[in-house]
């Protein structure tokens, strides 16, 4: 019996002794091609596991001859892997995961808002690079790698870099957009201008949108929401790629970027350059072409990280404004502000800017407990739009169209009118006032800073604090672009001087040279804004349940100084305003349950009282307006539900924002009888309410190994709530309107105005809120192929849509008034790649088409007339990637 035992024994150790071997392999970025230390590999069932080495190696001894091994890496799709013989598995690639930021944020990370960085969850989408790269770097306006994101939506993409983006019916003056921690819409009036950041897609690693009241800790205008824009910084690992990519309308792009990686003292830079270039975006007329430039150097000393970076995007684009509907309903492409002057295409309407902005970024890993960020940061723009001064350009004939068309703008015959008029400007003259193009400058230095420190009191809780400063100067003024044959221009400035000097509208040649002070016309002031806040949060998180409170105050300051002024004598003078002081506060607080790993409910809340911005701080001179224009209140409640696991995620968002005491301005052109003359207005509403509400729904399905499917659908009831009074100002001299005054004035197709069009008061009660789509709807799908092919298709639909509303409109129609909707549309856009190995490293080829169909559909108005979508357009690239 004992023979026995013993020979089953040598049996089972022989057996096992066989079974016994090695697993080798390397664990790669699938996307970047780069090796990925520190990634796990565990046999899947079992505790036995390793991690790959600097190189992406790994080394696995197993008892077993077959199984599956689990790889993963934070910020990436985890891998099963089966084996069926002990050896060598080769390259094992791992593809980002678009829902985990990971180790993205390698700088700031204490100043970035992070929805990650907090336990109770809020209404999140977060995009990662490989998505960001694959649909938005091209002839593709930035914003619109978020049209996934529910209560999005982006529209007006005319131009290169002149799109809108509105955040649950909130345009983009009242939505918050953060670059690494620094609040980037303008300090003067909370727009953003998508050309100055037409690189963004190059070097973004991820956005994430917050709708409705976020994460962020700031006293900033996130009253629709914050966007996180992530930028890369100085990267661990060496590489870079190089791309070439053509698109239509001869549109064509090449970038180049390369990272050193951290070397064995600390050290580490990254760079990339970019030009590109188009004839036109899709619309006749809306040629562009810029630049792109990322540097980035960062040094770890110890417990401190410090990066620093600079980034560019100056460009030049040709625009197209809104057109009368029955206009682009003949021509869809028609945009009238453009024409051929000696031989180059030159439109009247071109946007220029150059915007460097630089920053600081110091980390300070304290201990285990404390941390703290800091960030410095300066931008100086420099740039502006150009427009027709003067009598207007005379034009080619019509085009052989329907409704009579006016044609190209003839610069031949209107150089030759202005040779006859000599000196410019006199609009009494025989031979009029002459055409010249003018460019209205916006010049600013902008500096700031924010810092944060947090501590963790122990495992439970933990708080923050911070500050937030930043000095604003914006310099306005006119100054000639062309003057089309005169030889000077005149009654444009306070003291009657004669300019004779043009600028150029090169965007590097604007960065230092602009006119002075003597060359300007029709105005020139400056306006100055000091803004000093504090802001902190503390946080008790367990397991289950987690709770916030978070609070901000700040003090704003304006000042503005008028430069062409007068005295009593009529002398040009410079009058220097009163400091206005406003200060504002933010207090928000929330909580979750967590029933399980999966099951999550949330519920935050929050109240705002936001400055106003400084356009509606001053009477349109260095004169306080009167009344004073009271801070903002926004209140704002949402709750939800996200059920998550490996393979699928769902989330539901309902929300209620309310938005009192709002000052709108809307501007208009009425017609003086007397002289025929256009009248630019400004129509002003000081006590409006906004009732936002709604519901939001997100799913993400990994349905099969390499395919993802999303789907959203957005539900809101976007209404204006109660009355408020309104008045009209008129730009001549600044003054105000009188009812008196309405038998003067006609509209711009000579209609009377109504009595009571320039000042009274108004009911907007239930009045939908215009240019953003109460119903939205989207399926998205991405499946990665084994062998290297991938293929995207994204379906989104849009409706209730209304067109714009002015308060003129609902007068003229008393309380029946109702809100005219767009028709709906859905668009469908396609993007594929091919990935393939190019020597040791990989080569990807790749094209997009946005608008699939060719689908022809109007996306916003204004209050002078509409905006049609683009049609089909695409691109096509070729990168490699080292």
């Amino acid at each position: 019996m004992k023979r026995i035992y013993l020979a089953f024994a040598a049996i089972f150790i022989s057996a096992m002794a066989f079974a016994q071997g090695t697993l080798t392999g390397t664990v790669v970025d699938g996307e970047l091609g780069g090796p990925l230390p520190g990634a796990s590999v565990v046999v899947k069932g079992t505790s036995n596991g390793t991690s790959t080495d600097f190189d992406g190696n790994f080394t696995l001894e197993v008892n077993q001859n077959s199984g599956t091994l689990i790889v993963s890496y934070i910020g990436f799709i985890k891998k099963q892997v089966e084996f069926t013989s002990t050896g060598n598995l080769g390259t094992i690639e791992l593809l980002p995961d678009a829902q985990e930021l990971g180790e993205v944020v390698v700088i700031g990370s204490g100043i970035i808002d992070l929805e990650e960085d907090r336990s109770t969850p809020i209404a999140v989408t977060t995009i990662k690079r490989d998505e960001i790269q694959a649909v938005s770097a091209g002839n593709v306006e930035f914003p619109e790698v978020m049209k996934n994101v529910p209560s999005v939506y982006v529209s007006n993409q005319t131009g290169f870099g002149d799109s809108q983006m509105f955040l649950r019916g909130f345009d983009q003056t009242n939505t918050a957009f953060l670059l690494n921690g620094q609040p980037i819409n303008g300090m003067e009036d909370g727009r953003m201008y998508w050309s100055n950041w037409a690189g963004m897609a190059d070097i973004a690693n991820a956005v994430q949108v917050q709708r409705g009241l976020g994460s962020s800790k700031l006293a900033i205008s996130s009253v629709g929401g914050t966007v996180n824009i992530v930028s890369k910084a100085t990267e661990k690992r060496e590489g870079g790629f190089g791309r070439f990519m053509v698109g239509n309308d001869s549109f064509f792009k090449t970038t180049a970027s390369y990272d050193s990686g951290i070397n064995e003292n600390g050290w580490g830079f990254s760079v990339m350059l970019d030009h590109w270039q188009g004839q036109r975006k899709f619309a006749e007329g809306t040629k562009g072409q810029g630049q792109n430039y990322f540097f980035s150097v960062g040094k770890l000393i110890g417990d401190h990280n410090f990066n620093f970076l600079v980034f560019g995007a100056p460009q030049w684009h040709m625009q197209r404004w809104s057109q009368p509907l029955e206009v682009v309903e003949a021509k869809r492409k028609y945009n009238q502000h453009w024409g051929f002057d000696e031989g180059e295409l030159e439109s009247e309407r071109t946007n220029f800017y150059h915007k460097p902005v630089m920053n600081l970024n110091w980390d300070w890993n304290i201990s285990d407990k404390l941390d703290l960020s800091t960030v410095l940061y300066a931008s100086w723009g420099r740039g502006g739009g150009t427009g027709p001064r003067g009598n207007s350009a005379l034009r080619l004939p019509d085009y052989p169209v329907a409704g009579g068309i006016d044609g190209q703008i003839d610069y031949a015959a209107t150089r030759a009118r202005n040779a006859q008029v000599g000196i410019g400007g006199d609009y009494g003259a025989p031979n009029g006032a002459g055409y010249i193009r003018r460019a209205s400058m916006n010049n600013h230095q902008w500096y700031g800073m924010v810092s944060n420190f947090s501590h963790d009191l122990n495992d439970n809780l933990s708080f923050n604090v911070g500050a937030d400063f930043r000095f604003y100067t914006g310099d306005h003024f006119r100054q000639v672009a062309d003057f089309y044959g005169l030889s000077g221009w005149s009654n444009d400035r306070p003291d009657d001087r004669v300019v004779t000097e043009s600028f150029s509208i090169n965007p590097w040649k604007t960065l230092t040279t602009f006119a002075d002070e003597d060359e300007r016309i029709n105005y020139d002031y400056s306006e100055d804004i000091n803004y000093q806040g504090m802001f902190g949060q503390v946080e008790y998180a367990e397991e289950a349940f987690s709770v916030f409170f978070q609070g901000a105050i700040s003090n704003q300051s304006y000042q503005r100084e008028d430069r062409f002024a007068t005295d009593i004598n009529g002398n040009q003078t410079t009058q220097t305003s009163d400091k206005a002081n406003k200060f504002g506060y933010n207090v928000k607080s929330g909580g979750a349950y967590n029933f399980d790993e999966k099951n999550t409910v949330y519920a935050n809340a929050g109240f705002y009282s936001r400055q106003p911005f400084l356009d509606n701080i001053f009477s349109g001179t260095a004169e306080l307006a009167d009344p004073e224009v009271e801070n903002e209140e926004i209140t704002g409640l949402e709750i939800g539900y996200k059920f998550n696991t490996y393979d699928f995620q769902f989330t539901i968002d309902l929300y209620r924002t309310e938005w009192a005491n709002r000052f709108i301005a809307n501007g208009n052109t009425i017609i003086d009888i007397a002289t025929d003359a256009e009248v630019d207005i400004n129509r002003e509403q000081t006590d409006v309410t906004q009732l936002h509400q709604g519901v939001e729904l997100t799913a993400r399905w990994r349905a099969a190994q390499g395919l993802i499917i999303g789907a959203y659908t957005s539900i809101g009831d976007w209404v204006y709530s109660g009355s408020t009074p309104y008045r009209t100002r008129d730009f001549r001299d600044n003054t105000y309107f009188t009812n008196a005054q309405i038998d003067d004035y006609t509209d711009q197709n000579g209609n009377p105005l109504p009595a009571n069009f320039f000042d009274g008061n108004v009911n907007l009660d239930g009045v939908e809120i215009s240019n953003a789509p109460q119903f939205a709807m989207g399926l998205n799908a991405d499946y990665d192929f084994a062998n290297g092919f991938e293929v995207g298709l994204d379906v989104n639909h849009f409706s209730n849509l209304y067109e714009f509303n002015d308060v003129a409109d609902v007068v003229a129609e008393g309380n029946s008034y109702e809100t005219s909707k767009l028709d709906a549309y859905t668009l469908f856009d396609m993007t594929a790649a091919y990935t393939f190995d190019f020597g040791t490293n990989k080569m990807e080829l790749r094209t997009n088409v946005y608008n699939l169909f060719n689908h022809a559909y109007l996306n916003q108005t204004d209050a002078f007339g509409v905006f049609y979508g683009n049609g089909r357009t695409f691109n096509a690239s070729v990168t490699y990637r080292f």
